[in-house]
């Protein structure tokens, strides 16, 4: 195709560009820089398509500007500038941030092995809001226009050409097959390519599954390129073809897989077997589940560590998803951990620490690598915690401090969840000596007092070190005094923190005073404190006015003092409030409805919080203000208009259900709720909470079919939880597991 510049640039001056938008506001800079990406400056040019996808594909997110963009960037491609790189661009612009997979929709879960860099992130702040899926859908139907462009450079003399094309083709799906499928069909009769092919296949499956899925059925074998063959198998799998034992085959025959993908634009099957995991158990059937068992046992049985690596990561992604292949896996992980020797050189300790209660088989291997010195034996360590934490736990309590990483997971886990060892006599007396030494890189005892807290009165012999710790750690130590206090202690405790209460940093005697009240009761040393606070500005307390005023709310009428300083703490109407503001005006609403009584002035709090809009940035203080409302029950009447529209978020159902059963029973009894919460549990949207919510309307209340739905949460395969801190899925869907069961022998 030939290049007209000077046609190029009066259709560019003809658009209205500062009338569109893109991530960043006004697209007037657009033809600008879709000139410099069609010039002869290299570097010019390098910088406008680093622009481009800044603006017009911010994060994979699309915009007005971006369809607009599409026919110039498709004549720049199609006059072989640049070619490859913009049709890259043009493909991601077509795939607009939806997801272009034909059968699983499993973009969003193929997560990158750690370590290795993520092809793209999900949409942020600047993703359009309201109408980013109107742009997406300008967006995928100016690609399409562009196909017979698009697909003319399938047959460029560049290899990478023809790739980019195929592959932005295959972005189109379903709207562009009837262009694109005979254009890539005939180009894939001549292609030569290895890599080429593997992405002809693969886009012809993404645009037609069920027409060509026999196609890539027949590439998976014989003398194919592993590149080819590799693609092939995806492709079948993605076109929801049944599980062959040609599949199989092929896969080990191909292991390790990596490798045959690594030159391929096709990054949602960047990592093959993780993907071919994450597919065939998202099928969800008996079949498909032993197929992934197979085909991971054969895989960590094979020869090459590579393959065992990513045997290993596909692993995990099973140990999350399946609550059965966890113990089918155990055996075989076990082997091939022996098999590693004392280096780990797959990474397969992490794995067995995800088997949780399924990790018996692992038991014995882990405790005898724990017995190490060195680092695999921390990690050895931390994996038994998972798996048997009362064999964990008297090894930890024989030198924590040389086993680091394994303490943490004692004492939190990963970022502070909750900890998982029950208490141990040693290791109490273990933590003892940690809290009088100090922790040995002089960081605060967040860990020691995380396990404390949780053993409770348990661990009542450490009073005294905490005590001792009191002035060294003033705003840490209260809280875990209160909570491993008895009653010998109780005096002795009242006595140093009411002391403690009167002096220091706001901060320190904010906590001191927050635990006596918690301990003895007493609020006369919290209430000025909380007063000083308020008036402060929440200076001096790490969570601010919402931390104060949530104490406030604990004391109750007894708080009417603070009810001036609670209502100046109050965002003034008409100012700017952000997250933090409406956090601490919903934590104050709450605090003046208990002291008070009247719900009127909490009412209106949060109602100008629940009808703010953009629930997706605000989704977690949207459920502390539903929870706020169901607290305050039917006086809060008034919230269901605002209530009411947020039940179109899956995120949101669960919370706001209960607080519109709460609010107004006639608006949305309790038949209607309950099946709003088993969507949102079965969706693993906030199931934790759904399933608290059930329990609390009473399952014994719950239709035949409504019991029959919440007694599957508990029996059924797939786990309910299915996203959280990495580590921590397993064990959070096991307690959920057992909570439906108690509920459901309970009813």
């Amino acid at each position: 195709m030939i290049f007209d510049h000077a046609l190029f640039h009066a259709d560019l001056d003809a658009e209205p560009w500062a009338s569109y938008t893109h991530a960043y506001g006004s697209a007037e800079d657009v033809p600008g820089r879709l000139r410099a990406l069609a010039g002869d400056d290299d570097a010019a040019a390098s910088e406008a398509q680093s622009e481009l996808y800044s603006s017009i594909l911010h994060q994979g997110s699309v915009y007005g500007a971006s369809a607009k963009a599409v026919p110039f960037l498709a004549r720049t491609a199609a006059a072989g500038i640049r070619a490859a790189d913009v049709l890259l661009l043009i493909g991601g612009i077509a795939e607009g941030g939806a997801d272009p997979l034909p059968a699983s929709g499993l973009a969003d879960r193929a997560a990158p092995r750690p370590g290795t860099a993520p092809h793209q992130e999900a949409g942020d702040a600047g993703s359009g809001g309201a109408d980013r899926e109107s742009d997406e859908v300008a967006c995928r139907r100016a690609v399409v226009a562009e196909l017979p462009l698009l697909t003319a450079s399938a047959a460029h003399e560049d290899p990478a050409v023809r790739q980019a094309a195929a592959w932005a083709a295959g972005r189109t799906g379903a709207a562009g097959a009837a262009v694109a499928v005979p254009a890539l069909r005939d180009r894939l009769e001549v292609e030569t390519e290895p890599l080429v092919r593997a992405e002809l296949i693969t886009a012809l499956v993404e645009l037609d599954p069920e027409g060509n899925g026999p196609l890539a059925a027949g590439a998976i074998g014989g003398d194919s390129p592993p590149e080819l063959r590799t693609a092939a198998v995806l492709a079948c799998v993605d076109a929801g073809l049944p599980w062959t034992s040609d599949h199989h085959a092929a896969v080990l025959d191909l292991l390790p897989l990596d490798p045959h993908v690594s030159g391929r634009y096709d990054h949602f099957r960047n990592e093959p077997l993780h993907h071919l995991t994450l597919t065939l158990l998202e099928r969800n059937t008996e079949a498909d589940r032993d197929a992934v068992g197979a085909l991971l046992e054969a895989a960590l049985r094979h020869d090459d560590p590579e393959a065992r690596t990513e045997a290993a990561w596909a692993a995990t992604a099973a140990c999350e998803l399946s609550r059965s292949v966890p113990a089918r896996l155990a055996p075989a992980l076990v082997a091939a951990a022996e098999r590693d020797g004392a280096d780990d050189a797959t990474g397969l300790l992490p794995v067995l620490g995800r088997l949780g209660p399924s990790g018996g088989p692992a038991a014995d291997f882990l405790a005898a690598r724990a017995n190490g010195d060195d680092s695999t034996a921390d990690r050895a360590l931390e994996a038994l915690v998972a798996v048997a934490p009362e064999r964990a736990a008297p090894l930890l309590a024989r030198d924590p401090e040389r086993r680091p990483r394994a303490f943490r997971a004692a004492c939190g886990g990963p970022v502070g969840t909750l900890p998982v060892l029950p208490y141990d006599p040693e290791l109490l007396d273990a933590v003892r000596r940690r809290l009088t030494a100090g922790e040995p890189d002089g960081s605060a005892p967040y860990l020691l007092l995380a396990l404390l807290t949780a053993w409770g009165p348990d661990a009542s012999a450490a009073v005294p070190e905490l005590l001792a710790a009191l002035e060294t750690h003033p705003e840490l130590i209260p809280k875990a005094l209160v909570a491993v206090c008895t009653p010998e202690h109780r005096a002795e405790a009242a006595d140093r923190l009411a002391r403690r209460a009167e002096t220091g940093s706001p901060g320190a005697r904010f906590e001191a005073a927050r635990a006596l009240h918690e301990l003895t009761g007493d609020h006369g040393p919290l209430l000025p404190v909380l007063a000083e606070v308020l008036a402060a500005g929440g200076g001096g307390v790490r969570d601010g006015i919402r931390t104060a005023a949530a104490v406030a709310a604990t004391v109750g009428p007894a708080a009417a003092p603070l009810v001036p300083a609670l209502r100046a703490a109050l965002t003034a109407p008409g100012a700017e409030r952000k997250i933090p503001h409406m956090e601490a005006d919903i934590a104050t609403a709450v605090a003046l409805h208990r002291i008070t009584g009247d719900a009127a002035e909490a009412v209106s709090v949060l109602a100008g919080v629940l009808g703010a809009g953009e629930p997706q940035w605000l989704h977690r203080t949207l459920v502390r203000a539903a929870e706020a409302a169901a607290g305050i029950g039917p006086a809060a009447r008034g919230l269901v208009p605002v209530l009411r529209p947020l039940l179109a978020d899956p995120r949101l159902r669960a919370p706001v259900a209960v607080a519109l059963h709460a609010v107004a029973p006639g608006v949305l009894g309790a038949g209607r709720a309950a099946d709003l919460l088993l969507d949102a549990a079965e969706a693993g949207t906030a199931p934790a909470e759904a399933v608290e919510a059930l329990v609390e309307l009473g399952v014994g209340a719950l239709t035949g079919a409504q019991l029959a739905r919440f007694t599957a949460l508990g029996e059924r395969d797939g786990r309910v939880v299915r996203t959280g801190i990495d580590g921590t899925v397993e064990r959070a869907d096991e307690r959920l597991r057992a909570r439906v069961r108690a509920a459901v022998r309970g009813a």
